[in-house]
């Protein structure tokens, strides 16, 4: 689909040096308008079974959503007001009986401050 996309693409910047030239004449569509209205044709047309599919999973998954988002919404809006930072959770993860954790990230060990590089050794002077 990004090929074809891009193919009427090029095919309509392709066309601007002639649609400079061509002046408009009445009620007729420019070479640019034309362009612009074959490239959507075709973008609609190559999208179409996508959206079709999107439309059908859409029909399908609807109504079980509506009953998740009925029965888990008021436990999600109560989570959602106790975190403050989702940055600082891991990804959550099923257990094999179906469980769903998150787990809190473990702060990253801190290493040893190392010495710093102007730092003077001992016993020498810094001039």
């Amino acid at each position: 689909m990004k090929q074809f996309a891009l193919s009427l693409a090029l095919v309509a910047f392709s066309a601007l040096p002639a649609i400079a030239q061509v002046e408009d004449e009445g009620d007729e569509k420019s070479l640019m308008e034309q362009g612009a209205e074959l490239f959507f044709r075709g973008l609609r047309e190559e999208m179409e079974p996508t959206m079709e599919e999107l439309r059908s999973l859409a029909e399908e998954f609807g109504p079980r959503m509506q009953g998740f988002l009925d029965e888990m919404g008021p436990a999600m809006s109560r989570i959602m007001s106790e975190v403050e930072d989702w940055s600082t959770y891991e990804v959550p993860e099923m257990l094999p009986n179906g469980d769903i954790i998150i787990r809190k990230k473990q702060p990253k060990p801190e290493e040893d401050a190392a010495p710093e590089d102007d730092a003077t050794p001992e016993g020498q002077i810094e001039l």
